[in-house]
């Protein structure tokens, strides 16, 4: 499969900003961990967005082992945000950041947000790191809870990603898509199907994207140079999606 090119992190000349966003379940690094850091390298994210990052023993100190083998470093998230994290390149300028833990249901497992505000130049953009629950009620209250932490992080644009566990006919993906761009449905490029690597079918990890936010182009980066198929099924149980998206200056 040949895939065409995706548009390089740039600042325009009228101050906006293309921006490579990725968005990844790592599955807490428990797979080939050297072939995660070639994929995500490969991409050349300015912001990757990552479900399941390691968050027991140790976590901090495997994050930040990946984020040095993808040249990147941590932004937030990990343990303190139950699995959701932030990396992010040196082409970005953090303003803040913030872990949020959601209402903890009985018998299920403790979910969060991994949030920061970040600038390119004269762009700001609030970013968003989410894994929502495999139960359909608290994951449709969840998608709630994430709209309004979006608009808490009063910026004009802002990125979301994340494993909704859910396909895009669902009510929670819905939910979101009647408030945010769904990036692939907006710009296909690469592929669409995210779980699993071995058996694509279908697709459960997505990039959303306020409005104003043009999406250029949004999918798995299949075919993408420096991306192979070998490295994508050892990596983790999940296929990663890239977008170029081109935010307007403030």
């Amino acid at each position: 499969m040949v895939t065409p090119p995706l548009p390089n992190s740039l600042t325009e000349p009228d101050g906006s900003a293309v921006i490579r966003v990725l968005g990844y379940n790592i599955r807490s690094m428990r797979d080939d961990t050297d072939a995660l850091a070639r994929v995500i390298t490969a991409c050349a994210p300015d912001v990757v967005l990552i479900q399941e990052a390691p968050r027991f023993f140790r976590w901090r100190k495997k994050l930040a082992r990946l984020a040095r083998a993808s040249d990147l470093v941590i932004l937030s998230g990990g343990g303190t945000a139950a699995g959701p994290a932030l990396l992010c390149g040196l082409r970005a300028t953090v303003e803040r950041t913030e872990d949020v833990l959601l209402p903890l249901t009985p018998g299920q497992h403790r979910r969060g947000f991994a949030t920061a505000v970040v600038r390119f130049g004269g762009v700001r953009v609030g970013v968003l790191s989410c894994h929502l629950s495999l139960q359909k009620h608290e994951r449709h209250e969840q998608a709630g809870l994430l709209l309004d932490r979006v608009a808490d992080l009063d910026v004009p644009y802002a990125v979301v990603g994340g494993d909704l566990n859910e396909r895009p006919g669902g009510r929670t993906f819905q939910r979101l898509t009647a408030e945010l761009q769904d990036c692939w449905a907006t710009a296909p490029w690469g592929a669409e199907y995210t779980s699993t690597p071995a058996d694509p079918h279908q697709r459960i990890d997505a990039l959303f994207a306020t409005k104003g936010v043009e999406v250029l182009g949004c999918g798995v980066p299949v075919g993408l140079p420096g991306v192979t198929e070998a490295d994508l099924r050892a990596a983790t149980d999940h296929l990663p999606v890239l977008a170029a998206l081109r935010v307007p200056a403030v």
